[in-house]
């Protein structure tokens, strides 16, 4: 099929052609004719990227009235970013239209400029929900005479917390407008606004609804959390030309992996709420155009953000809702491009990537962490392609070729070969000499340390040499734990507080994290419990508890721990990650030797003032 047999209006398909479109896409051809043809509502699901825009805005262009100085139709969006890009998409379809005017109002602009371009009514406005909301209290904007209302990205808008904003949106229109709902997936929300504020609507799904793109392969690494930084960097030098996003949970943990990615060589920089708009604008661009090869962001912040060709998309940490992961997996393997999400999972998180595959219907390959030696085959044979295919100037470098040819003239080809490659590859080699496996050992039933004792579910029951009589309780476990490893990712199973004595469980792999971080603690000491048989022989078990942060604030029993109170002298990060791998991107070879090698996933306390003594936060042995 051809966009002229979809029976368009000669203005836009001049307008299409001239932009290089020639079939529609399988959204485009089926809302198209129906958006022409039927007068009920519409509810499409598609994938991000796969035309949408197109799919509503040509046949919304073709309905509404140019010489009409009214708005006819509004196309409301999540966010800045997005509004603007539909209403440039749209200005590109509407250039052969007389008369059609279409403007973009979103926040984080002046509102006095966006004011000014409605002086004059345009047939389109294309809105963020709350500068719109702003813009009908000003009685700038009149909804009262549209006849079409297109949601885009529907379920980002509710993920976005605009529920109340749309609902207020849609009770200012009026009730025989048509409204089309364009959502990536559809979650009970979205179903309930369909049914509350359309009519006879009828449902248009592209591929199979909630799923994910058929072009992404899904694959997924399994490491320890100390390490997730490590596997990380492999993954990006085992990809050198990746062009990705880097999804990360927190601002904070953006601002560090950016950080770090940035020192350690690599062409990165972050995203996220903390951001000014012209910063965030001035790191977008940089990414667009290839400035940079990862942006690190959380999924607020790369909202709205339409890049058609990104080789990879990374889950530094699995998202809590499957929803989420397929926005995110959606931004690789569009326009026909094959594309890769890649997840780096701790042991506990496989439950995750199963719900996930039942959800999408899709199977996710686990893959070894590479080692030092596939890196170095991957980005030397990538530099020798490079080579192979590098454009060379005749006219800049012919004044050179005769010294050039006279001084190594004395060299062979296999000679001079073996210079080259060892000058480009040298640092490389270097650094991933020793470097180690950052694959998770299996352990066995008596684990690594002898006699250890493998619980139910890969645990290992440790033992706190506190109890009540110093306060302890649950809660105030988790926040010390969380205070002294400063790594949110521990997971806490089982818990028993004895009068003394404080048990609980902790995954096997994050065994070593726990003990060592307490090592330097001289009030509170945790060693491993051997012959406990608390909770074993088929009693109940506890409820699992799961370290989220400070637990400060609550009242403290008797002389006990308040989790609020933290001690301010933690050691520095370490920029060069786990295990005393250092940036070998780093051109700045001269301090290596005294970079630090501390474990990368958690700030260690200094032995020399860490110990949580004195004041409100003593938990004393009495």
């Amino acid at each position: 099929m051809t966009f002229r047999e979809l029976n368009l209006k000669d203005e836009i398909l001049s307008a299409i052609e001239e932009l290089g479109y020639e079939n529609p896409m399988p959204v485009q051809e089926k809302t198209i004719p129906f958006m022409l043809e039927q007068t009920a509502d519409l509810v499409a699901l598609a994938q991000t990227g796969t035309g949408k825009t197109a799919g509503f805005g040509l046949p919304v262009l073709h309905l509404i009235d140019a010489s009409r100085k009214q708005v006819q139709a509004l196309v409301l969006s999540p966010t800045r970013e997005l509004c603007i890009q539909i209403a440039n998409d749209l200005k590109g379809y509407a250039k052969n239209i007389r008369g059609m005017r279409i403007v973009a109002v979103y926040g984080g602009e002046d509102i006095r400029t966006q004011l000014r371009q409605l002086d004059t009514a345009p047939q389109i406005i294309v809105a963020t929900p709350g500068r719109l909301i702003d813009l009908i209290e000003r009685g700038k904007v009149e909804l009262g005479a549209i006849d079409f209302l297109v949601l885009d990205e529907a379920d980002e808008m509710l993920n976005m917390g605009f529920k109340e904003d749309i609902e207020t949106i849609l009770e200012r229109t009026p009730d025989t407008r048509r409204t089309m709902l364009f959502s990536a997936t559809m979650p009970k929300e979205i179903s309930m606004i369909a049914k509350r504020y359309m009519k006879n609507y009828e449902e248009i799904t592209v591929g199979t609804k909630n799923a994910g793109s058929e072009n992404v392969e899904h694959i997924y690494y399994v490491s320890q959390a100390r390490q997730r930084y490590l596997v990380l960097k492999r993954i990006v030098d085992l990809n050198p030309d990746i062009y990705g996003i880097v999804f990360c949970r927190t601002r904070q943990e953006t601002k560090e992996v950016a950080d770090k990615l940035m020192h350690d060589g690599y062409s990165a920089d972050a995203l996220h709420g903390d951001l000014s708009q012209a910063q965030r604008d001035n790191v977008m661009q940089k990414f667009r155009i290839r400035n940079i090869q990862l942006l690190v962001a959380t999924d607020v912040a790369a909202r709205g953000l339409d890049v058609s060709d990104l080789t990879h998309v990374i889950n530094y940490n699995l998202p809590d809702d499957v929803e989420i992961y397929t926005h995110r997996s959606g931004r690789t393997g569009r326009a026909n491009k094959k594309g890769i999400a890649v997840s780096i999972i701790h042991s506990k998180e496989r439950f995750k990537i199963k719900d996930i595959e039942r959800m999408l219907r899709k199977t996710f390959i686990q893959e070894q962490i590479p080692n030092g030696l596939d890196v170095c085959k991957k980005q030397l044979f990538f530099m020798i392609d490079r080579m192979e295919h590098v454009e060379v100037s005749e006219e800049q470098i012919e004044t050179y070729m005769p010294q050039i040819m006279t001084q190594l003239e004395y060299l062979s080809k296999e000679e001079l070969l073996k210079r080259f490659v060892s000058l480009e590859f040298n640092r490389f080699l270097s650094y991933y000499k020793n470097a180690e496996d950052l694959n998770l050992p299996e352990r066995s039933e008596r684990g690594e340390r002898g006699e250890r004792s493998v619980r139910p579910g890969g645990r290992v029951r440790l033992k706190m040499n506190v109890g009540e009589r110093e306060g302890i309780d649950p809660k105030r476990l988790l926040g010390i734990i969380n205070d002294v490893t400063g790594d949110k990712s521990i997971n806490i199973g089982s818990i028993e507080v004895t009068n003394k004595f404080t048990f609980f469980d902790v995954f096997a792999d994050q065994l070593d994290a726990v003990v060592s971080a307490f090592a330097g603690q001289s009030e509170v000491e945790v060693s491993e419990a051997k012959g406990s048989k608390s909770f074993e022989g088929g009693g109940s078990r506890k409820p699992e508890y799961r370290s989220r942060g400070s637990y400060g604030g609550g009242e403290s029993r008797g002389g006990g721990y308040r989790g609020g109170d933290r001690s301010s002298d933690r050691a520095p990060r370490s920029s060069a990650g786990a295990g005393g791998e250092k940036p070998w991107r780093n051109r700045d070879l001269g301090d290596r030797s005294s970079r630090s090698s501390s474990s990368e996933g958690g700030e260690r306390r200094s032995s020399g003032g860490s110990s949580y003594k004195g004041g409100s936060s003593s938990y004393k042995r009495r």
